[in-house]
């Protein structure tokens, strides 16, 4: 597995997690745990689609 499938691959994890928590403060709200959580995962998520995008520009 090469750097960039592994960046790939905990892109999509993290955007299966993000909707699960989006869809869960939709139906009942977040308690303040799980609102720190989905913050940070968001960060993490950012991120990672940062240095995807860095890796695909090089040659």
């Amino acid at each position: 597995m090469t750097y960039m499938d592994m960046l790939g691959r905990r892109s999509i994890i993290l955007k299966r997690s993000i909707n699960r928590l989006i869809m869960k403060k939709n139906r009942q709200g977040l308690s303040v745990q799980e609102s720190n959580f989905y913050q940070s995962m968001l960060r993490k998520w950012h991120q990672n689609e940062h240095e995807l995008s860095v890796v695909r520009k090089q040659p």
